[in-house]
């Protein structure tokens, strides 16, 4: 199974982040397959070229390696997100030729008004939005808002089966392809790079879950024939939260500065994972060989106290 990880250089990878990455490489080479390093870096505000650099140092010291990604060529480049707009571009090209794209004006602060959204979380975009959006356009127009582009779903029930969490089935409505300052959305974007890089097997973090029903629509609506989807439950911090950039969470280079080797790192992540046992340094070579992805963890793993210890973390 083809598989990827597909980094966001938007900080460097927390635990949490290479714990996923781990999986997607286990996966891949115990299934004699490829392996794909794809930089996410849509967050023009927030990516930074070092961070580039920094993630695939990260990776590289744990020894994951890949055969096609940003430094190593390959039949799919290029391997960066940002250089890859005109994909983008043919792909919404096909999805408003469909009429199924339209543009839409509405802030998410009005979007949680009409819905009484709790504050975080965006509503479900039908019928209603739809009209409000329709009787404010021509005045968000004169105000010189610029627009979204929308997808139009019917709010459809989408079922598939995940190759870790089984069945799911989720509610999808109208979402976003490219967003009002021009960028674009990662729906779009990583269902456009995924079919044309022949991905066979998305393995991801288990809050991308939900996003897998909208992304089965576009691989319908355009044409590509859809991956199979394996998200691993979470790695969460202390706090019993899950790790984040923006948090500050544990990294591998703040690990490294402060001498901690790649097999301590790695027994950590196989222990979390529940394919060892034992807290204890585990080399890459003994990981390939312990690695069963039926032994795998089925809840989240909250990171303790005894754990940093382990790590060499005061």
């Amino acid at each position: 199974m083809r598989g990827r990880y597909a980094p966001s250089p938007t900080g460097y990878l927390h635990l949490g982040n290479v714990r996923t990455a781990l999986v997607a490489y286990l996966q891949a080479r115990q299934a004699g397959s490829s392996f794909v390093l794809r930089i996410e870096d849509l967050d023009s505000a927030r990516s930074r070229p070092d961070y580039i650099r920094a993630n695939m140092t990260e990776l590289q010291y744990l020894g994951i390696d890949w055969d096609e990604g940003p430094d190593v060529k390959g039949p799919y480049k290029p391997y960066i997100q940002s250089e890859r707009h005109d994909f983008y571009e043919e792909a919404l090209k096909t999805l408003v030729e469909s009429g199924q794209v339209f543009e839409c004006f509405l802030s998410r602060k009005e979007l949680r008004d009409l819905a009484s959204a709790p504050h975080g979380q965006m509503p479900i975009y039908g019928q209603a939005e739809r009209a409000l959006n329709e009787k404010l356009k021509a005045q968000k127009k004169l105000e010189g808002k610029t627009p979204s582009l929308r997808f139009r779903v019917e709010q459809v029930l989408v079922s598939f089966n995940d190759g870790f969490m089984g069945e799911q089935s989720f509610e999808v409505s109208d979402f976003i392809v490219r967003r009002a300052d021009g960028e674009w959305a990662y729906q779009l974007a990583v269902v456009v790079d995924d079919a044309l890089m022949k991905i066979e097997e998305v393995v991801r973090g288990e809050d991308l879950l939900e996003s897998t029903a909208a992304q089965l629509i576009l691989y319908k609506a355009l044409g590509y024939k859809a991956p199979t989807f394996f998200h691993v439950p979470l790695l969460i911090d202390e706090t019993g939260e899950r790790m984040s950039k923006r948090k500050g969470s544990l990294t591998v280079t703040a690990l490294r500065e402060v001498g901690v080797k790649a097999e301590r790192i790695l027994g950590f992540l196989a222990y979390s994972l529940d394919l060892h046992d034992k807290l204890e340094p585990l080399s890459m070579a003994e990981l390939k060989e312990l690695y069963q992805a039926d032994k795998l963890k089925k809840e989240a793993f909250k990171l303790e106290k005894h754990h940093l210890e382990f790590l060499g973390v005061p």
